[in-house]
């Protein structure tokens, strides 16, 4: 039986959500502006992004699930030996690597997305996905 804890699944999502923010925003927000080609007109609204937010923490509650579903399977069928917090970090990891890195190369490859800015959305999403299945086999 496969266990989930659903307030670990919560902490995992609210902390890729910040993790991306800082990302974003106070870290390397210049340098993704300046990669992602976005002229500022100055008008920003936080108001305006709310929309935005809502559907960004929605993808990162089914992210979180779902890395908690093959976190707790990887545990179980011992297939990773080491502390729980070892499992979470390497099944982050392989879903970053096997779902994340391949779906994503694809706008590179196809869609003639910049590869600078791929690179760096690239490391963000390592960053995000180890986290949270960090958090995920803390918890």
């Amino acid at each position: 039986m496969i266990h989930i804890s659903y307030l670990a699944v919560l902490v995992a999502a609210v902390a890729a959500f910040i993790i991306g923010f800082m990302f974003h925003g106070p870290l390397f927000g210049k340098l993704w502006i300046r990669l992602a080609k976005i002229t500022p007109t100055g008008n920003e609204k936080m108001s305006d992004m709310y929309g935005q937010m809502v559907w960004n923490m929605v993808v990162n509650l089914v992210t979180a699930y779902v890395l908690a579903v093959i976190y707790s399977v990887m545990a179980s069928s011992g297939v990773i030996a080491g502390s729980h917090i070892w499992v979470g970090a390497v099944t982050g990891f392989l879903v970053w690597l096997g779902f994340i890195v391949t779906s994503t190369s694809i706008d590179v490859i196809w869609m003639g997305k910049s590869r600078d800015l791929w690179m760096f959305e690239f490391f963000s999403s390592f960053v995000v996905t180890v986290a949270m299945g960090v958090i995920i086999a803390a918890w």
